[in-house]
């Protein structure tokens, strides 16, 4: 077969029958709205928490105990949350684990961020996790989060969503001055501390030394009823204003920020929510923190994991330690995260042969980490067998992946740190073209077939 006859074969839309076809492009309207509507962690629990209450799923902690086709759910610090469904198996015999995160590169606020500068106000960022800083510049920016004051309550803050809203940005150097700085290289060309977003220009009258500021700590005061000391226990993002958008003239695509990796989030949430009583007991669960190396105590470097599994066996009655961490031992887990496509622009950093493919449907990569595997967790093929085998079964379109050449750099994701437990772990995600950019690009087709993919581990994998 030519080339171009085998990569229209490998294509997930040439394998599709018409009832899929039309079944991914109305899933995909669905993805889109969650996009929208959860710009940052906090949003994704309460738009999970919400769909899941529709579906009949009832906190974890008001349950005395539980049996086969419990639908329940678990959250912590209002950033980490799951779903489960118990299985018609002990809970001895272990689970089935989806588990991906819900935070995503952006801007977040300084404890200390607000000042003035030449007739100007602005607020000081720090970004979070991988971004190329210059993607940030010259773009409609909103604000998302909350300031929590110092007697306990909550200020929720969301602003520049509303197409009739105020918007912020960061300023780009005109290029007339910009001589030097594109000489530079990219990396060092936009410094961190530059990263500082437009809020106000106006000055307040009788404001003071610096009454821009003034003027804006007015306004603050007056819509929000907070003072400038409450930036310190607030948790604010800068995020793209624009909204996700379907992408080419075939509509084939989905354009939009945090897909990296809410697009796994969406999925397998919805793969729960398709689910009856499965063998095993099912869960999904929605983490904080992976893009900064999974730290903090709403991130899988905690005992997150095993705190759930103790809390679900100990209402099942078998909840002694031996019995908890036997059952994470003999469980499986897909740890849902995307992997790199193949850029047409960029190909010298790709190895066509092993890297993924946006449009040939969901991908398992056997290991992460970067130059020489560090930081993997390098699935065991046997494990990685049982996978293909479930997915061929279920006509689940799939490809393998590394994410770019050997030597070219490479990334992480949650996989090592549940493999500790013992479990048999292996990465499993579409393909994103603009990976951690503002506006990254997934396939229609990947996304479905990803959805396909958590729903037949989560409801006919057993042990």
């Amino acid at each position: 077969m030519s080339e171009m006859g085998e990569e229209l074969k490998r294509n997930a839309w040439m394998q599709m029958n018409e009832e899929e076809v039309q079944a991914a492009y109305l899933f995909a309207d669905s993805y889109i709205d969650f996009l929208d509507r959860a710009k940052t962690e906090r949003e994704a629990v309460d738009y999970i928490r919400h769909l899941s209450q529709e579906h009949g799923f009832t906190a974890l902690d008001q349950a005395d105990t539980i049996k086969p086709g419990d639908k329940l759910y678990f959250e912590a610090k209002g950033k980490v949350c799951a779903l489960i469904i118990v299985g018609q198996q002990d809970l001895q015999q272990g689970i089935n684990l989806v588990a991906s995160h819900i935070d995503t590169p952006r801007l977040d606020l300084k404890p200390r961020p607000l000042y003035e500068a030449e007739g100007l106000s602005l607020l000081k960022t720090h970004y979070y996790g991988g971004i190329k800083k210059y993607q940030w510049l010259a773009i409609p920016l909103a604000l998302h989060g909350v300031i929590v004051k110092k007697d306990g309550s909550q200020v929720q803050v969301q602003l520049g969503e509303d197409e009739n809203d105020l918007v912020f940005t960061i300023a780009d150097l005109l290029p007339h001055l910009a001589k030097e700085q594109m000489e530079q290289k990219m990396v060092d060309a936009i410094k961190g501390e530059s990263l500082n977003a437009l809020i106000g220009s106006r000055p307040e009258i009788n404001g003071g030394k610096d009454p821009v500021k003034s003027a804006v700590m007015k306004l603050l005061e007056q819509h929000y009823g907070i003072e400038e000391d409450d930036f310190t226990s607030a948790e604010l993002q800068f995020v793209p204003a624009f909204k996700a958008r379907h992408v080419g003239l075939d509509r084939s695509m989905v354009g939009g920020f945090g897909q990296d990796d809410r697009i796994c989030a969406y999925t397998s949430l919805k793969a729960i929510l398709d689910t009856s009583v499965p063998q095993r007991t099912a869960v999904c669960l929605f983490a904080d923190k992976e893009e900064i190396g999974s730290s903090g105590n709403t991130g899988l470097q905690s005992l997150i994991v095993e705190l759930l599994v103790a809390e679900l066996m100990q209402k099942a009655g078998c909840g002694d330690y031996y019995a908890v961490r036997k059952a994470l031992a003999d469980s499986y887990c897909l740890s849902a995260d995307v992997n790199g496509a193949v850029d047409p622009n960029y190909l010298d950093v790709f190895e066509k042969m092993n890297n993924s493919y946006l449009g040939r449907g969901v991908v398992l990569t056997k290991y992460t980490g970067s130059r020489g595997k560090y930081d993997s967790n390098d699935a065991n093929p046997e494990f990685v067998g049982k996978i293909r085998r479930l997915f061929d079964e279920n006509r689940v379109v799939w490809q393998v992946g590394e994410l770019g050449k050997v030597d070219a750099g490479g990334g992480g994701t949650v996989a090592q740190y549940v493999a500790r437990y013992g479990m048999e772990v292996v990465d499993c995600g579409p393909a994103i073209l603009g990976m951690h950019s503002p506006f990254e690009i997934s396939s229609k087709a990947d996304i479905y077939m990803t959805y396909q993919a958590y729903q037949a581990f989560l409801s006919s994998f057993a042990y």
